[in-house]
């Protein structure tokens, strides 16, 4: 038991190490645009958790609406860094951040920034259960899609905010 207790000590001063590696090696920006993604995230949750979905909804823009704003090369970057950054946030958060909160996440940040976005809505039929809908949230900028764009393709889209 001991020798496994070390075994799993020593997994975890390496996994340490690489991300203490990783963070070196962005630059300011990014890592900026990480502390900002991972305290966003936060609030998203604990915004989803608390707060009707109504008063969450009108911090994401106009209802039914789609922005569909070709960007300018650099926000077109700067709306990439910001999805990415949710992404990689994501890893480090003890909370639990589904595609819900991402995408609330990077359209706040994008709000500050003023890029536009749109946050879709779609729902399924769950595979495993038929008589139940899965949901799902992602975002898109431009022609991007920011965070949730792993099989949005299968949901109908019920609303949108921009």
């Amino acid at each position: 038991m001991f020798s496994n207790e070390k075994g799993n000590l020593a997994a975890l001063i390496k996994s340490f190490k690489n991300t203490v590696a990783k963070w070196r090696r962005r630059t300011r920006t990014e890592r900026m645009l990480l502390l900002e993604a991972f305290l966003f995230l936060g609030l998203a949750r604990l915004g989803v958790l608390i707060l009707p979905f109504r008063w969450l909804a009108k911090s994401l823009g106009q209802h039914r609406r789609e922005d569909q704003t070709d960007l300018q090369p650099e926000d077109l970057k700067l709306a990439r860094m910001i999805g990415g950054s949710v992404r990689s946030a994501v890893n480090y958060t003890p909370w639990e951040s589904v595609c819900l909160p991402q995408a609330v996440a990077a359209k706040w940040m994008l709000q500050r920034r003023r890029i536009p976005g749109t946050v879709y809505l779609g729902v399924m039929k769950d595979g495993n259960k038929p008589e139940k809908l899965a949901a799902h949230a992602w975002i898109r900028s431009g022609r991007v899609i920011l965070t949730g764009a792993k099989g949005h393709q299968q949901y109908t889209v019920v609303s949108t905010f921009s």
